[in-house]
């Protein structure tokens, strides 16, 4: 190329020159770009061998591209020489300009060292600036750098070999070779760019798929759930608003999807579910209660919350799980139920009778409750029960001071009338009834029949008491009635209506008989347990029946 003295010579090179270098920035990819970079070296600047050095990611150099030599093209491209190596030789030699020459007097330093390279033969030169067979030219290729500032970080290293004119390069053939590194270090960046982008734009749109993919799988998961599902506003002042249900719920509700997007769950909540319903309203939260239904019924749900998010930093919704457990809860109430309730009759039994007692009552009697209430009077100087209260019915006021009890402070105590005259006092009686002429029946008649005897005297109790009492069978032919807010005359009124419905005759295994009954009247106040007040009403009941002529006491 330094022979080249005409201006036409050196106009059609500098055309072929700009050629290779517009081909360049025009590769396809990253590995387009790099073989059109070693081939531009052969076809643009004279030389018959190229080689592209590329760094890798963990700093060293591996043959990218190779031109001009097929065999040796094979033989090195993939190779790797390390960094350690390239940097000795880029600090060696001669410097012209950016560019790096070694010369065959000192380059055999470099025979052993882990650079992939090859080997040329040739005459030995025969003038100075003659070109030797392992004379060696490099030119460093850097990223960009700051206007104005030193060139970036080390791309690659171009090795170029056996110029065709057989010299050295002169001014002109190093200013080509470094130009030419240049714009192709810029031709590797931009190659690296549009792959990092190619790549991301592949991995965006895997990305997209795969959430195209997870969203139409959650949306068949939601829609064609076998259970219902919903989703819901989380927060705001929409909090808990119902955005989107599946079939599973709409039809577990009987209620139209339009329809259910004009509410939030605590719309359709049972109204003694709110707070079982509140708070489950967290991720996580769940709970068992009851949601309306279109028809004005209730259905027993287990109701399961999570959070979900629209997007990374998107808003929150609420995602229910509504699982319908109606059946489940019929039979825990049914097992329920026979554990506290007599089989034969339906009534509750001793286990629930005593719990229901035992509920209404404390360990505290009544009279040293009114006790500690006028100790405390004069210990804080004035009253600390509301007045007109009596003394037992509402304990402190938390803000008059301190908390003295622990356990009964809001406890309403049970009290009884005293003596055998009805003075005005309301309490809770307990009747203890027994049946009279029950035995024969059974004996003379069978089991079947007495069954029937005590199912029928069961249904006439519970017809012949108010609302709210309770009725109960001991075992047996033992029953006790539970009647609060009773005075003494109309608990032994009570007590003569029962037995007077009772003595009527019942109708068993096809013929009529009768049963007679005594009552025992007894009194719940605190201060006894549940055993010590059945045992009061049953001694009562003994006392009435042995007080009785026996043909009185049945009806047989």
């Amino acid at each position: 190329m330094e022979t080249e003295s005409e201006p036409y010579v050196r106009l059609a090179t500098l055309r072929q020159l700009h050629q290779v270098m517009a081909d360049m920035n025009t590769a396809r990819s990253l590995a387009d770009t790099l073989q059109t970079v070693a081939d531009g070296v052969v076809t643009g600047l004279g030389y018959e061998l190229a080689c592209v050095n590329l760094v890798r990611p963990d700093g060293d150099l591996v043959v990218a591209a190779f031109s001009g030599n097929p065999a040796a093209e094979a033989l090195i491209t993939g190779r790797v020489g390390s960094r350690a190596s390239w940097e000795r030789r880029l600090t060696m030699g001669e410097t012209w300009g950016d560019l790096v020459f070694i010369s065959h007097t000192e380059g055999w330093v470099l025979d052993d060292d882990d650079v992939p390279q090859w080997y040329t033969d040739g005459p030995a030169p025969r003038f100075e600036d003659e070109w030797h067979p392992s004379d060696r030219l490099f030119a460093p290729m850097y990223s960009p750098g700051a206007p104005g500032g030193s060139p970036g970080e080390l791309l690659g290293v171009l090795s170029v070999d056996r110029p065709r004119n057989g010299r050295r390069p002169g001014a002109w053939g190093r200013e080509a070779l470094q130009v030419y590194a240049f714009q192709a270090a810029i031709a590797i960046s931009n190659a690296r760019l549009r792959a990092n982008m190619q790549r991301a734009l592949v991995r965006l749109e895997r990305e997209q798929q795969a959430l195209r993919a997870s969203e139409e799988s959650f949306r068949q998961a939601f829609e064609y759930a076998p259970s219902g599902m919903a989703i819901a506003e989380m927060g705001g002042d929409q909090h808990g608003r119902i955005l989107r249900t599946n079939d599973a719920l709409c039809r577990l509700l009987g209620r139209p999807a339009s329809a259910m997007r004009r509410y939030s769950f605590s719309d359709l909540v049972h109204p003694e579910d709110i707070g079982t319903l509140l708070r489950t309203s967290a991720e996580g939260g769940r709970a068992e209660l009851r949601l309306g239904r279109r028809d004005g019924s209730y259905v027993w749900v287990s109701l399961r919350n999570s959070v979900v998010a629209d997007a990374a930093d998107g808003p929150r919704f609420l995602l229910t799980h509504v699982e319908d457990i109606e059946e489940r809860k019929r039979r825990e109430l049914h097992l329920a139920h026979r554990a506290s309730h007599d089989s034969l009759t339906g009534l509750p039994n001793s286990a629930e009778l005593r719990s229901r007692l035992a509920a209404r009552l404390c360990r505290r009697p009544q009279s040293a409750h009114a006790e500690e209430l006028a100790s405390l009077d004069a210990a804080y100087g004035h009253p600390v029960h509301p007045a007109g209260d009596g003394g037992h019915d509402h304990g402190f006021d938390f803000d008059s001071g301190p908390q003295p009890y622990d356990g009964y402070d809001h406890h309403v105590h049970t009290i009884a009338p005293e003596g055998d005259r009805d003075d005005g006092t309301k309490g809770l009686a307990v009747l203890f009834c027994d049946l009279d002429g029950f035995k024969s029946i059974n004996d003379r008649f069978g089991h079947n029949a007495g069954d029937a005897v005590l199912i029928e005297v069961a249904r006439r109790l519970s017809g012949g008491v108010r609302d709210g009492d309770t009725v109960a069978r001991l075992g047996g032919d033992e029953f006790v009635i539970l009647a609060d807010g009773l005075g003494r005359a109309d608990a032994q009124d009570l007590a003569v209506r029962l037995r007077n419905e009772i003595i009527q005759p019942i109708r068993a295994e096809g013929r009529a008989v009768r049963v007679g009954a005594s009552f025992g009247i007894g009194w719940a106040h605190c201060g006894m347990t549940a055993d010590e007040v059945l045992k009061s009403a049953d001694e009562r009941m003994y006392v009435e029946k042995r007080s009785r002529p026996k043909q009185h006491r049945r009806a047989g």
